[in-house]
């Protein structure tokens, strides 16, 4: 028999429908955890919970997704496909840090609002992110606070109130703080964030207050 012949028999056929049917519930399995995770948080999430959501048994979940490490990872590339991280990489072509600090906290709040409710819950439950799901996410901040950190021109203790403001700067919690509980405009937050970058370089110790004896 030819190849032809074969690929179009009745059990190759069965085969693809069969595939495409494990592609299908893999996929709703993957879409029920991730709006548990942004409804509930993932240290509220259970399997159980997801497969009534998913329409499934709890031994298809774990038959797709054997540990929670596979299941995160299926998640957070389902969710950030469509949320994608802002890039650092594009910062590094403005040469001024301020700059770069406006175009950065711009992109980034404007990402927070977007993608709110999914990091309140998950950083909420951080500890019980998978490990190497909780690194990669942190991990991302890290590169964030480098790239921004790139060419300032401050040194000694400048320098080290400059990473804490910036390090402040690009926190969600500060997002937050600023534009949910306090109504400030995301415009009007990134420039108060920006400032006080400047004012922490530019600080002396003469404006230091004295410290308790």
């Amino acid at each position: 028999m030819s190849d032809e012949k074969r690929d179009g028999s009745p059990r190759t056929y069965r085969k693809r429908k069969r595939a495409a049917e494990e592609l299908r519930t893999r996929a709703r399995i993957t879409e029920a955890t991730v709006a548990l995770h942004e409804s509930m948080g993932p240290g509220h999430t259970t399997v159980k919970a997801i497969a009534e959501r998913a329409g499934v048994q709890r031994a298809t979940v774990y038959r797709h997704f054997p540990d929670e490490q596979a299941l995160f990872n299926a998640c957070t590339a389902k969710y950030y496909a469509s949320h994608p991280m802002p890039d650092p990489g594009g910062w590094a072509r403005i040469t001024s840090p301020d700059e770069r600090l406006v175009q950065a906290l711009g992109q980034l709040y404007s990402w927070y609002a977007e993608t709110e409710k999914m990091l309140f819950n998950s950083l909420r439950d951080i500890e019980r992110v998978p490990a190497a799901t909780r690194d990669s996410f942190l991990g991302y901040f890290d590169v964030v606070h480098g790239a921004l950190m790139a060419d300032r021109h401050e040194s000694g203790r400048a320098l080290t109130r400059s990473a804490a403001a910036i390090g402040h700067a690009i926190s969600f919690s500060t997002w937050r703080s600023l534009v949910r509980e306090q109504g400030l405009e995301a415009d009007e937050a990134v420039a108060l964030m920006v400032a006080m970058v400047d004012a922490a370089g530019r600080l002396t110790s003469a404006r230091l207050p004295a410290r308790g004896r």
